[in-house]
């Protein structure tokens, strides 16, 4: 018996460092106004303490004890939601890495979905895209091993690797009957998070890929690359943050600064306190128009963003609707060298209060790609409902969540690209109502009973489009 109680003990002070609280707070557990319900988490631990220490003495083979307590820690933070994880010591530094920009890899942004991997968005450039993976494909193999029974950070290491070396991916892709292998040879990612172009011969058009540590700096830079090249003859801007899969906060307060003079950017909301970001005096493109491309892969940074412009009405949004992640994920180390946890700590609000959790940034015109005649019949591999329909997301409990799934299709040929010509067409102060998806039946039904023709209804939505953009102050 008195064995029995010291193991107890041992165990329970085990996971008391574990968990960072160490045996001095279990003790001021006893103590504190809420004892019962602390004692009853301390019950729980030493459960958990008693089956830990039975593994280590009866399983049929010796475990490793470092890989026990990091996947029990890893199903701990994966229960609360899809973006909650652990990070060993080694996947923390390759996240700092990621952060700077500059990483070793395939190229793909991923999350975890029924057991198997899911792909978020493919970087552009990187040996993902070029190899042909898409957003919403699942990753069910990796070099020939199943993902199922992975964690999505063990899966994320594996696919990392030497530069120069090949791996194999096993994709389950919507619209093929068959599973099918992708063979890619890792590089050194390196993530050039801003790209800009003239586009239609006096627009400036600028492609967000993620909010990393150059981001912000990196978009000064294009718009005052693009204000020099086009000088007077500049329309205004095109801000592309399609399959844009997110970052850091504080680089999407960033862009959105550099459009707004004034007012709020972002809120964000924990249990204990809130916080918002203000914009400070001096729009950078001298208050130009501004199209915002969003599809179903622009989520969370990207939906800030997104949504701070639209909420100003300081741009007009052109797309489908975004992918719904409005929580903010905080990283916290666990010193010395354990790594870190990535933990869900507030939602945000865009500046009218909206939360998007689950439920997306709707553009202010539905444009879908028109696609290719090899993909015709094949829509349903290229949507993905998004944050709604990952297990266990935050549920929106102020807001009506999304029920269908948002395109994310893309194309390479800026040519075919429906959406972009879109955008042109719009600051060029053209007519964009043949591309615009063509309203449900109520709407047309209303229409009618209103009086109004084809004729003058057409006219009056191209009325509307040019009143809608946003003019130079």
């Amino acid at each position: 018996m008195m064995m029995k109680r010291l193991v107890k003990s041992v165990s329970l002070v085990l996971v008391g460092a574990l968990l960072s609280t160490g045996a001095w707070h279990a003790l001021q557990a006893a103590s504190a106004p809420n004892a019962d319900e602390n004692i009853e988490v301390y019950k729980q631990l030493d459960l958990f303490g008693e089956v830990f220490d039975r593994i280590r003495r009866e399983y049929v083979e010796k475990p490793d004890e470092k890989k026990l307590i990091e996947a029990a820690i890893s199903g701990m933070l994966k229960s609360l939601d899809p973006h909650s994880s652990f990070l060993n010591a080694k996947n923390y530094r390759d996240m700092l890495v990621n952060i700077r920009g500059e990483f070793g890899g395939l190229g793909i942004e991923v999350t975890m979905e029924n057991g198997v991997i899911k792909v978020v968005s493919p970087i552009d450039e990187t040996p993902a895209a070029k190899a042909g993976i898409l957003a919403g494909d699942y990753i069910i193999r990796i070099d020939g091993k199943p993902v199922k029974g992975m964690t999505l950070g063990q899966a994320v290491e594996k696919m990392r690797g030497k530069v120069g070396t090949p791996i194999t991916v096993t994709i389950l892709r919507k619209g093929r009957k068959e599973p099918f292998d992708v063979r890619i040879v890792r590089d050194i990612i390196r993530i050039r998070s801003v790209r800009w172009s003239v586009e239609g011969g006096d627009i400036g058009y600028i492609r967000i890929t993620q909010f990393n540590e150059q981001t912000g700096p990196k978009l000064k830079e294009a718009i005052e690359d693009l204000k020099k090249k086009l000088g007077e003859r500049l329309k205004g801007f095109i801000i592309d943050l399609r399959n844009n899969p997110g970052g850091l906060l504080d680089q999407a307060v960033a862009v959105s600064d550099a459009f707004l003079d004034k007012g709020e950017i972002v809120s964000v909301r924990g249990r204990n306190d809130s916080k918002r970001w203000d914009a400070t005096p001096g729009d950078l493109t001298g208050g130009r128009p501004v199209v915002v491309l969003i599809n179903g892969g622009s989520a969370s940074a990207s939906e800030i963003v997104s949504g701070a412009l639209q909420d100003h009405k300081r741009a007009v949004l052109i797309g489908t609707r975004s992918f719904g992640k409005g929580s903010v994920q905080k990283i916290i180390p666990l010193l010395p060298d354990r790594g870190a946890i990535r933990l869900t700590t507030e939602r945000y609000y865009t500046p009218s209060g909206r939360s998007i959790q689950a439920r997306g940034i709707h553009p202010d015109h539905v444009v879908e790609q028109e696609l290719p005649p090899e993909l015709k019949g094949k829509e349903d591999q290229l949507r993905i409902k998004g944050e709604a329909g990952l297990e266990g997301h935050l549920r929106n409990d102020k807001e009506k969540e999304a029920d269908a799934p948002s395109l994310v299709y893309v194309p390479r040929d800026k040519t075919r690209d429906t959406q972009l010509k879109a955008a042109i067409k719009f600051l060029h102060g053209e007519s964009i109502a043949m591309l615009v998806k063509k309203p449900k039946k109520k709407a047309e039904e209303k229409s009618a009973t209103a009086g109004s023709t084809p004729e003058t209804s057409k006219k009056a939505e191209e009325k509307k489009l040019r009143e809608s953009v946003p003019q130079a102050k």
